[in-house]
């Protein structure tokens, strides 16, 4: 039970990476668009870690997780999740962009 979140994160990314490559929106077109995945993943990485040092944050009882840590109250997933969250932000952009250039 506790790889079934992780799975559905990579299918997810996977997905959207599918989407990318079938319609050349964003690292289809040019490996640049890797940096505009990995500059808001590292800033919510750093955001977590802050939030996790003052308190704010905790990872809890939570059994949908697979017990991985990248640091102290920072699962394995939170990495994925973020990486998912850019990506899918990164595609929508360039989509309604493209849209708005086709009216």
């Amino acid at each position: 039970m506790s790889l079934i979140y992780l799975a559905s994160l990579l299918v997810s990314i996977a997905g959207l990476a599918a989407l990318d490559f079938r319609h050349g929106l964003a690292i289809a077109k040019s490996k640049k668009y890797i940096w505009l995945i990995l500059i808001p993943v590292v800033f919510f990485l750093t955001w977590d870690l802050a939030g996790i040092a003052s308190g704010i944050f905790f990872r809890g009882d939570a059994t949908h997780l697979t017990g991985i840590l990248l640091a102290h109250e920072l699962p394995l997933e939170e990495l994925f999740f973020l990486i998912l969250l850019s990506y899918s932000s990164l595609l929508l952009l360039k989509a309604f962009t493209r849209m708005e250039k086709r009216k």
